[in-house]
């Protein structure tokens, strides 16, 4: 008997529904009001407790949500014309190994990363 996957990702919000249409419209994550299930593509998934101390986002945040993406520079564009302030580091991609990353944060400034695993 095993875990086959992560299935829910919850967190509080001060707008839950504000909240939730920014996700859907800006990023594609989630479903429509009154709908509850997001169908995603099947591909790998990180689960890495950090240090308590770590510098990788900001200390006052207990987590941060990666998102998989098939577009890095289609989606960065196309939030940045949104307004939505755009982070990136050439450290972030130093391995292709790994993949390239850009940092968002939500209306509620949850950072959120965004990841786009090297091609297969």
């Amino acid at each position: 008997m095993a875990v086959t996957g992560i299935g829910g990702f919850f967190f509080r919000s001060s707008d839950p529904q504000a909240l939730a249409a920014w996700y859907l419209t800006h990023l594609g994550v989630g479903a429509p009001e009154g709908q509850f299930l997001w169908d995603q593509q099947a591909g790998p998934t990180v689960f890495a407790p950090f240090k308590a101390d770590s510098d990788y986002f900001a200390a006052d945040k207990g987590w941060m949500l990666n998102l998989r993406v098939d577009d890095l520079d289609g989606l960065t564009a196309s939030l940045a014309a949104a307004g939505i302030e755009v982070i990136t580091k050439p450290e972030w991609n130093a391995s292709a190994e790994v993949g390239r990353f850009a940092r968002i944060h939500d209306p509620e400034g949850n950072p959120i990363e965004l990841w786009q695993p090297p091609a297969s």
